[in-house]
């Protein structure tokens, strides 16, 4: 694989990571729960040190890395901050599109996966995916306990 096509994964995923960050803080700060603040919180913090991480790479590779979302993630972001004012910060529904978001990187994981990366790069991004997925089925684990509970 030729260094663009790896700086251009990484840095595909630098967004993924800034708009998950992005996200969660925005969760933090309209979240109800005390606990859900801090989760969305430690999430953030989470994302950005992914995205730091992730920069750091595509900089050994000659680059200029990203260094914000994407124009979806802006979007989304959009959504969330209207959806946790609108429906007076809804802790539900803020779950439901933090779920969702999390499923879009999954699947953004999951595609530079599949590529022929070079060994170190595979391994942070393998590394990474696996701190995604956590994410994606802790934010699940919430949701549905929440839903439980109402």
């Amino acid at each position: 694989m030729d260094r663009n096509t790896v700086t251009e994964t990484l840095n595909e995923l630098v967004e993924t990571c800034k708009d998950g960050e992005y996200g969660f803080n925005t969760c933090a700060e309209h979240a109800r729960s005390g606990e859900l603040k801090e989760f969305f919180a430690r999430r953030a913090r989470e994302c950005a040190s992914a995205a730091q991480e992730l920069q750091a790479l595509v900089g050994r590779f000659g680059a200029t890395p990203d260094t914000g979302g994407s124009i979806s993630g802006a979007l989304h972001r959009g959504w969330i901050a209207a959806r946790g004012t609108v429906a007076l910060n809804d802790d539900k529904a803020m779950l439901n599109e933090c779920e969702r978001s999390e499923d879009t990187a999954v699947a953004h994981y999951r595609a530079a996966l599949k590529k022929d990366l070079p060994p170190e790069v595979m391994d942070v991004v393998r590394r990474q995916s696996e701190g995604v997925q956590r994410n994606h089925d802790e934010v699940k684990r919430l949701r549905d306990a929440m839903r439980a509970t109402a």
